[in-house]
């Protein structure tokens, strides 16, 4: 192991980087000084390295705690290829396997192991601690700590333990998703109030944010892919395990290879399915909102959502799975009125007390809002957060299309009034059928076809009147009413409109173009075709040798260090070295491989006369 304290040297040799990221050499220094840390960092910013390193850098085992099995592995699996002793300790390990771990804790031969909070606080594990050297305790997804947060564990607000039992063993809180509130809980519940706050911000500039209207959802979802992201790693996310598992069969008779993921399937069948999308180029999962997958692939080039998730807060971690390597991706999302309506009746269906629920109102109208926006979406996504961006982004759909406003308010009194003299009761499909002047059963059975807002909406169009009324729920202007089915009833300051005493102005529904820009951008690394082509062979000799040992591809190298190859084209193992990511264990075990692969594409030079 490099000399402790020794972290500029560790992060060379063992990582094969040059310099920290941000905050990162800050934070390290922290916790290889023995103090307490809270890291707030956008997934893919590098949050991992703030206490691998350190690990290696103080004498003992570091103790990760990690809550997905699935993360475990991939965490693991990706040390063992930097030279790094790390293990995992869970369900899926034999007795025998489980016993050898715990012995290489006892004898310090392992760096890092990961384990999950439900078995790190059992009493016999925390006897094996006690028989260990600790380096540090690494708390990851610490929002899991927070009742307010997206993906409460019960489980971790007993993590208190590690700091009454470990006294002088520091540790380290991380997590990429935490508003104000959930900030204020990880510090209560797990005891860190003299720990020191690094929040690097919320950022991920290469994602473009697109958020569109339902219409036909699948067919979006196809044109979305097939234009822009053919051949190439995706999760699609949806609300139900049912339209999951319609939608991965669709998109499969559509020529993409996609697989279903949710929490109702075989233990055995999601490892296998999971394992697919890990090591193979180019698969599409599409899962549930509600399941945390714990995905650390990096060369996924796009998040979908097909139906809203439950709060900004998962919406960030959600599309955070995308583009974690740097390079463009894309978070996509679909919705209508009729998601906000789902889930405010499960949200009013649970069991969880009335402060909590009300908590989780106010979130959703949060993503309403986000969704409805004529600003940047990046601007509104980071403000969520504390965090600000000064400009905007120039990369998501408002602010490459920005949106036309117009003087909305005599639509919205139509639209109001109309939910008013139908009773307050119905949906906006059926509002919108009044205003149209529909000639459907329910409207003559109920004598809407006689009401004055019958047949008064001409001058818009179906979807036209879809988008007001979902921008007036996004400003408050109509409720959801839960406990009546979905019906919409007036909200606060829709009198005010009404009498003519308030303006409203509202979007115009487009059908967005394309930006050229968005086509194939997680490919468009290279601009030389020859450079292209040996970023193909590299990736084919990545993959030959991952499924050799039966890994996934990117635990090898990144595409982004592919990439870096197929630019510099090293010459020879000095130049290789200098590459990012090639530490000295990748560098012995790969660098001769790749370097046939790139000296077989060299052009050949002209003999002389």
């Amino acid at each position: 192991m490099t000399p402790a304290g020794d972290a500029h040297a560790v992060l060379r040799d063992v990582f094969g980087f040059d310099s920290f990221r941000g905050q990162q050499g800050e934070i390290v220094d922290q916790v290889i000084a023995g103090n307490d840390c809270l890291v707030l960092m956008p997934t893919g910013g590098g949050k991992s390295l703030c206490y691998q390193l350190p690990a290696l850098c103080r004498d003992g085992v570091a103790v990760v705690v990690s809550p997905l099995i699935a993360l475990m592995r991939d965490q693991v699996s990706a040390l063992r290829q930097f030279g790094v002793r790390a293990a995992a300790l869970n369900s899926t390990l034999s007795f025998a396997e489980a016993g050898r771990v715990e012995a290489a804790m006892r004898t310090g031969d392992l760096d890092l192991v990961y384990v999950a909070p439900e078995r790190l606080l059992t009493e016999p594990f925390l006897e094996l601690l006690d028989d260990c050297r600790l380096s540090l305790f690494a708390i990851d997804e610490a929002h899991c700590v927070s009742q307010w947060g997206h993906d409460f564990r019960p489980e971790y607000r007993q993590l208190t333990v590690l700091h009454e039992r470990f006294t002088d063993v520091p540790r380290i809180a991380l997590t990429a998703t935490a508003d104000a509130p959930t900030r204020k809980d990880i510090v209560e519940r797990l005891d860190l109030a003299g720990a020191r706050m690094f929040v690097a911000g919320f950022d991920r500039p290469n994602i473009r944010y697109r958020v569109a209207a339902k219409q036909n959802p699948r067919a979006q979802l196809q044109r979305f892919i097939a234009e822009e992201h053919e051949g190439e790693a995706g999760i699609v996310y949806c609300l139900s395990r049912a339209k999951v598992e319609e939608t991965a069969h669709w998109l499969a008779n559509q020529g993409h290879p996609a697989i279903a993921y949710h929490a109702g399937l075989e233990k055995h069948e999601r490892a296998a399915r999971q394992d697919r999308f890990l090591k193979e180029d180019g698969v599409i999962v599409v899962a549930t909102i509600a399941f945390g997958m714990g995905i650390d692939k990096p060369d996924v080039r796009f998040v979908a959502h097909l139906d809203l998730p439950k709060s900004m807060e998962a919406y960030y971690q959600e599309t955070g799975r995308a583009g974690r390597d740097g390079l463009p991706a894309d978070a996509w999302m679909v919705y209508g009125l009729q998601d906000v309506v789902k889930l405010r009746q499960m949200a009013e269906m649970s069991d969880a007390p009335e402060q909590q629920k009300r908590v989780e109102r106010q979130k959703l109208d949060a993503l309403l809002g986000y969704c409805e926006t004529t600003r940047c979406r990046r601007q509104v996504l980071l403000e969520y957060f504390g965090d600000r961006l000064p400009a905007p982004c120039g990369n998501c759909d408002i602010c490459l299309t920005p949106p036309e406003s117009f003087d909305g308010t005599v639509a919205a009194q139509k639209a109001l009034s109309c939910v008013y003299r139908t009773g307050q009761r119905f949906g906006a499909g059926h509002v919108i059928d009044v205003l149209l002047g529909g000639a459907t059963e329910r409207i003559r059975r109920l004598g809407h076809d006689r009401l004055s807002t019958y047949d008064i909406g001409g001058e818009l169009s179906r979807d036209e009147w879809r988008s007001v009324f979902r921008q007036l729920v996004a400003m408050g202007l109509l409720v959801v009413d839960v406990a009546g089915h979905g019906g919409l009833r007036l909200g606060q300051g829709a009198r005010d409109v009404l009498r003519g005493d308030r303006e409203v102005s509202l979007r115009k529904e487009t059908v967005r173009r394309k930006a050229a820009a968005t086509v194939a951008r997680g490919r468009a690394v290279l601009e030389d075709p020859d450079d292209q082509a040996l970023f193909q062979a590299l990736r084919a000799k990545r993959m030959e040798l991952a499924k050799a040992q039966g890994v996934p591809p990117y635990v090898i190298f990144h595409d982004s260090t592919l990439a870096e190859m197929a630019r510099q084209r090293p010459a020879g193992l000095d130049a290789f070295a200098q590459l990012p990511g090639v530490g000295q264990s990748k560098l012995t075990r790969y660098g001769a491989a790749f370097l046939d692969v790139i000296g077989a594409h060299m052009p050949v030079e002209a003999g002389g006369a």
